[in-house]
């Protein structure tokens, strides 16, 4: 009698996919637990694989962080690039660079945290892919800039750079109270007063009699008391 036997079937996924199944499960796993507390075996378990599989995709923990934060960077700058094309005026695309920003800080609050206390204090940050990522996501605004001043609509003087980290850096010294848990804050109110700032501060000033200087700076000083009120409305609102 022949006997027979049965061969189980082995459903291997390609790697794409698998790489693909543990990079979300990373994601979830670190923006619930935080980067600290959670572990390879965690993640293992919510993609369904082993850890010995991770480890055939990945070196460690800290690259894995490394490439969710890569993909995080990738999926903003993929998710506005249409939209962007139809914005027209100075003043609305900086309106839209910085709205955009504020909301993805807002929506994705976990990675951005991530970011900003895992991955960007080390010391060879600049040599990684995701520090890359972040110049090329923030590379908008230095083009809006330079379009402004060779149209005549911003000062010739102006720095694109320098106006890039002032957009950037005001935008994450705002939002870190909130990424603390500290305090929320008013996405479209904000997103205004910063984009005035930015905005008026470009604006080409042709010579005109001094009243008119003081009554740039006016402008100025209104809308900066407007965001300091704002900021302050929040935090009592917060506080009662």
């Amino acid at each position: 009698m022949v006997q027979r036997t049965t061969k189980r079937q082995v459903n291997r996924l390609p790697p794409e996919r698998r790489i693909s199944d543990i990079m979300t499960a990373a994601r979830e796993v670190f923006t619930e637990k935080g980067y600290a507390e959670s572990l390879i075996s965690d993640i293992a378990e919510r993609a369904g694989v082993v850890e010995g599989t991770i480890y055939r995709f990945f070196a460690n923990k800290r690259e894995l962080l490394q490439r969710v934060a890569e993909d995080w960077f990738v999926e903003m700058m993929a998710s506005d690039d249409e939209a962007f094309g139809s914005v027209r005026g100075e003043w609305n695309q900086i309106r839209f660079i910085v709205h955009h920003h504020l909301n993805s800080i807002r929506r994705d609050a976990a990675l951005s945290r991530l970011v900003f206390q895992e991955l960007r204090p080390d010391p060879n940050y600049r040599e990684t892919e995701l520090f890359k990522l972040k110049r090329a996501y923030t590379q908008r605004i230095v083009e809006v800039v330079r379009a402004g001043i060779a149209s005549g609509a911003f000062r010739p003087d102006a720095s694109p750079s320098l106006v890039r980290d002032m957009l950037y850096g005001s935008i994450e010294h705002l939002t870190w109270a909130y990424l603390r848990n500290e305090r929320d804050f008013d996405l479209d109110s904000t997103a205004d007063s910063i984009t005035d700032m930015i905005y008026l501060g470009l604006l080409h000033q042709r010579p005109t009699p001094p009243s008119r200087d003081l009554d740039t700076l006016a402008r100025l000083e209104a809308v900066a008391d407007r965001l300091e009120r704002a900021t302050a409305q929040t935090d009592t609102a917060i506080r009662s």
